[in-house]
This record gives C-alpha cells, structure tokens and sequence, in this order.
C-alpha cells in the first residue's frame, strides 16, 4: 500500500505563514557540506522578497564549503515558549552567491544587522544571498507544505 503523501496543498494560509516566517527572521540555521560531512551553523541575516542575505568570514568553515558548492539549506523559525515542535518552522533549500558589497547592498543588509557595521567593512567579510529553490513549511502537527520560490515572493 503507498504512503499517502504528507504534505499538504499549499494554500494563502501557508502563503501567508511562509511570508510572516521570512519578514520575522533575523537568523537562521545554515547547513553546508563540509569535507564530505554536514555541518550546521547559526547566521545573522536579512531578508527581502523571499530572498535571503548574510554576511560571513573567511574565518568561518560555512564560507570555503559555500564556495566550493553553493547548494544549502536554510531553517528559519522560532520555537517560542511551550513544545517546540508545536511552532511553525521552514527548510529552504538555496543557492549561495557571492554578492559585491556595494553601498545598496551593505546598506540593505545593516539596515536589518545594524551590529554588523563593526565588520562589514573588513576584508575579509562577505556578503551571500541565499536564494531559494523550494522550501518545506511545517505550520503544525499535520501541517506541512511544499513551497516554491514565487510562493515565497511578496505580493505587491
């Protein structure tokens, strides 16, 4: 007997849920392959349309594996207070690319991590825009949805 399929159709509910999880997330967990193996980090980023930025160092071990193969993948949520299972998360899968830190793009970027203004200048640092190829909303026990990149976009 097949698996009945888990996910749900993807409706504006999730839409909307998907949006409000983005618009919220000022960090995330980073998945990278490194060396052959998986590694997760925490990164600091911004967000703007479905579209994701983050500024890393040459220091971090997330940065050479980006380069090396920019397919990720990217956790944003909150768990909040209680079970957190019970609270909406997202995976993301996206695609690294190494952005030019012009003025339009750091501005963008500190407008969301003011912090970063301490370091955004050194050479070392690099600006990344995570963009998404799908992603895979969980908005509750029995609540999971397939997401595509224009499910992501905000609706102007």
């Amino acid at each position: 007997m097949p698996k009945a399929d888990p996910f749900r159709p993807t409706d504006d509910d999730a839409r909307a849920l998907a949006h409000r999880l983005i618009g919220q997330a000022s960090h995330g967990a980073l998945a990278v392959l490194s060396d052959g193996a998986p590694s997760v980090t925490r990164i600091a980023l911004t967000a703007g349309n479905g579209v994701f930025t983050t500024l890393i160092s040459d220091l971090a071990g997330h940065t050479n594996a980006l380069r090396l193969a920019p397919e990720a993948s990217l956790l944003i949520g909150e768990p909040g207070k209680g079970d957190p299972l019970a609270h909406p998360r997202m995976t993301l899968q996206v695609t690294a690319r190494f952005i030019d830190k012009t003025d339009d793009n750091a501005t963008a970027y500190l407008a969301g991590q003011p912090k970063a203004q301490l370091y955004i200048g050194f050479a070392d640092f690099h600006l990344v825009r995570l963009t998404p190829n799908a992603a895979l909303l969980n908005a509750g026990f029995g609540k999971a949805y397939r997401l595509t990149p224009a499910d992501l976009l905000e609706k102007t």
